[in-house]
């Protein structure tokens, strides 16, 4: 892990980080802007799983895929989640590189704040798995199965936790180097 920490401060340039999220935000913006609505205006009144960062039980998981019907359950799967297969290898990669970065500006290069930077790689890792089991409840549908879904759910609940505590450590890393720059400012 610390050569993997090397790697990332010798490639996490401040260029690097904003050419990627412009990327990653171009995709994201994508998503909210498109696919997300077109799958959502088949059940506007059920979050699609993506947008259930509590998770969702078994009952939900049915109705939703049921009132989406079949064009919106294929929709989901030609639409949204082929994006979704992209967004978070950049969400992990950018915002693993960005978390460097910026303790780079206020840490030693031997800190194990590093070891934060590996959020965003976990909230990929997940995001990618809550993918997977929405294809397979997608598919199986209407032979939904309870084990299936409870899996999905954790997988959803476990991406919407580490991508919350991704954005706490950006905001606690913006707030410690507008410190460190106030200090520099006063002395």
């Amino acid at each position: 892990m610390e050569n993997l920490i090397r790697f990332m401060q010798k490639h996490s340039t401040g260029k690097l980080v904003f050419v990627l999220f412009l990327l990653t935000m171009a995709v994201y913006s994508t998503m909210l802007l498109y696919s997300i609505p077109a799958v959502t205006a088949f059940t506007p009144e059920l979050p699609i799983f993506d947008l259930s960062p509590l998770g969702y039980s078994f009952n939900y998981a049915n109705e939703l895929l049921n009132t989406l019907g079949t064009e919106g359950r294929n929709l989901y799967l030609t639409t949204q989640l082929p994006l979704d297969f992209i967004y978070p290898g950049l969400f992990s990669l950018t915002y693993s590189l960005m978390l460097v970065w910026l303790f780079g500006k206020t840490f030693n290069g031997n800190s194990k704040v590093y070891y934060f930077s590996f959020v965003p790689f976990l909230a990929g890792i997940f995001d990618y798995a809550e993918n997977v089991f929405i294809i397979k409840m997608i598919n199986s549908f209407p032979d939904l199965q309870v084990t299936t879904v409870k899996v999905a759910s954790i997988f959803t609940l476990l991406k919407s936790s580490f991508t919350m505590l991704f954005f706490i450590l950006l905001i606690v890393g913006f707030a410690l180097l507008l410190k460190q720059n106030l200090s520099n400012i006063r002395r």
